[in-house]
Order: structure tokens, then C-alpha cells, then sequence
């Protein structure tokens, strides 16, 4: 009997094989179990991944002993929209902007080095929330191998450079040491998208882990240092997507959040009980693609067992439309579920 497996499956499967330690892969399987539908034709399949699950939480149970109870530091759980990755050299900003964009308080200082352990924050985007994460420094003799497991499972990186001190060295160093480790930033420019298509699959990009991620030009307060902006964008070359913000003004913080919501990929979807009205201040979360049976298993698995069908209102659909579970929801849509 066929698996019929849905597409977020195999992109998780593939941040499977290039987890390393023990106490990710368990992450990484129980993110899988939750995608695989139930029923005959996935018992295999489910029995095999409790299986692996059990055995790699056995491996990070020893791991933590080793450590004295405690898990990993580098194991940051993921919550909200999507998980991303403040990245780049000391003193270039990723603190200041974490604190500025959220409620977390890393430290901040002028002193290099100030932060050696990653620290979560939770960003406002219109009425759902992503997670920012504040990472140690990305400084050759300074790093430690879990920030770049770090970086492997994480749907986002922003790259953070200080427009005030050589951006582009910093910026190619960044770039030189994920490659190094087996990271590729994929960037959405019209240049780097034919320049991926040119390559083609058996290059060395297409067996790197891949994770989208655009630039931060952080340290641009107001309009003066514009052309400083445009000289970086200009050395290189339409390669990656840039964006010029300031952690002390807040200049460009709503383009900011913008561009992170739109690289997640995902949209926000509100459930409508029958005869009720919609819950418009709490949306479900669902990456682009994501069909009204997607929706029905993230509220209940009972709903997702018993639909039969759904109302749509949305863009795609004339109001109320009844349509079936394979239904592709879009950004905004509201969704009354039968069962």
C-alpha cells in the first residue's frame, strides 16, 4: 500500500541525514513521525521512526550524563512562525538587533566575544510570532562545532554585517566558513537563482545543506550612509539579497520582518467553528502548499481522521466554497472543517 507521504516529509528527511549528534536526529525523527499520515500504509514507516527515535534518545541520554545531566546548549526547541539564525563576526550587531526585534535580553557590550551561548527571542509579525535566535561569534579559533548543528536546523539565516567595518570581508569569511561545514545559503536574487540553475544538481552547492537566508547590513542609522549601502551591494554583484537596518534607530525593522515572514515561506490560515466566527487573532501556521488536510491534522488528528470536507473563504474561493481535503490554502484563507 502506498505511503503517500507529504513534501514536508522529504525536507525534513534531508536535514536528517546531515544531523551529527544524537539529541538532533531525535528532534529531527519526531518532527517526521508528526508529518506521516495514519494509516495501513505508513504502520511500517511509523514503527520504524519510534524505533530510531528510542535508540537516538538512548544516545543523547549518555550524552547528557556526560555532561552532567544537561542538554546540549546548542539544541534550541523551536517555536512560533519558524527558527532563525542571527549569524556572523563579533561585534558586527546580532545581539543588539535580538533585543531590539524581541523580548530577549543577550548580553550587549563593545567588547568582543560577549556571547557564548545561543539565546531565543520571540519577533512580532503582524499577529503571529518567529523566533530569532542570537548566536556566539563566527570567528576562526573561536567556534564551536554545535553552532553549526545549530545552523543545519534552522528554516532561516540572516547574516549579519557592521556596514561601519569592512562588510564585505566579513560577509565572504561568513560565507567561506558555513561552505567549510557544509552549509549553502540559498539566496533568492535572479543572480544567484541562474547561477544555481547554471551549476545544475551534480555541483558541489546541490550536496550542501541548503537553508534560505539573506544579508543585514546592521549599523545603518539614517540616509547619510546610503551610498556605503549601495557600494556594498554593488561589490557583490547581485549575489545576495541586502538589506540596510540599524539595531539603535529601527530603521528598516518592518521591511525586516517582512522579508523574514516571506522567506519562511508560510501562511497564516483561521479556523472558523460552524455557525461561529472566525478566530482572527490566532491564525494556524503552515508552510506554502499546505492543503485543508494539513490544516484539519495540525488542529486534531480527529479532524484529520474523520474530514470529509471544507468552507473556504479566501482569495482562491468564492465565499463559503465548499471544496475537498486537497484543497491548496493560501495566505489569509478562513476555513470552517466538516466532519
Amino acid at each position: 500500500m502506498p505511503t503517500n507521504l507529504p513534501p514536508d516529509y522529504f525536507e525534513i528527511e534531508k536535514r536528517f541525514r546531515s544531523a551529527e549528534s544524537a539529541a538532533e536526529k531525535v528532534v529531527i525523527l519526531e518532527e517526521m513521525y508528526s508529518v506521516v499520515p495514519k494509516h495501513k500504509g505508513t504502520d511500517h514507516l511509523r514503527a520504524d521512526l519510534r524505533r530510531q527515535i528510542s535508540k537516538y534518545k538512548e544516545e543523547a541520554q549518555e550524552v547528557r550524563k556526560k555532561h552532567g545531566g544537561h542538554t546540549p546548549v546548542f539544541i534550541v526547541e523551536k517555536e512560533g512562525a519558524g527558527q532563525v539564525a542571527l549569524i556572523g563576526p563579533t561585534n558586527v550587531g546580532k545581539s543588539s538587533l535580538v533585543r531590539a526585534l524581541t523580548k530577549a535580553e543577550p548580553e550587549v557590550s563593545e567588547a568582543p566575544y560577549t556571547t557564548w551561548k545561543p539565546t531565543p527571542g520571540m519577533m512580532p509579525v503582524e499577529n503571529i510570532q518567529v523566533q530569532l535566535i542570537d548566536t556566539p561569534p563566527m570567528n576562526r579559533g573561536y567556534i564551536e562545532p554545535g553552532l553549526f548543528d545549530l545552523i543545519r536546523r534552522v528554516d532561516l539565516i540572516l547574516i549579519i554585517v557592521d556596514l561601519q567595518a569592512d562588510p564585505l570581508q566579513q560577509l565572504e569569511d561568513t560565507l567561506l566558513m558555513l561552505r567549510e561545514h557544509r552549509i549553502a545559503p540559498r539566496f533568492s536574487t535572479p543572480e544567484a537563482q541562474e547561477r544555481l540553475a547554471r551549476d545544475g544538481q551534480g555541483s558541489e552547492e546541490a550536496r550542501l545543506v541548503s537553508i534560505p537566508a539573506f544579508v543585514v547590513a546592521n549599523k545603518c542609522d539614517d540616509a547619510s550612509q546610503d551610498d556605503e549601502f549601495n557600494v556594498l551591494c554593488e561589490l557583490f554583484e547581485g549575489r545576495c539579497p541586502f538589506i540596510p537596518a540599524s539595531a539603535k534607530t529601527g530603521r528598516n525593522f518592518d521591511q525586516l520582518k517582512q522579508i523574514a515572514f516571506e522567506q519562511l515561506q508560510v501562511i497564516r490560515v483561521y479556523a472558523k467553528p460552524p455557525g461561529e466566527p472566525p478566530d482572527l487573532e490566532r491564525p494556524f501556521v503552515l508552510k506554502k502548499g499546505s492543503t485543508v488536510a494539513e490544516l484539519a491534522r495540525k488542529i486534531h488528528r480527529d479532524f484529520y481522521e474523520k474530514l470529509k470536507s471544507a468552507r473556504v473563504w479566501g482569495s482562491t474561493a468564492f465565499e463559503g466554497q465548499m471544496v475537498q481535503r486537497d484543497y491548496l490554502l493560501q495566505d489569509g484563507d478562513i476555513v470552517e472543517l466538516k466532519v
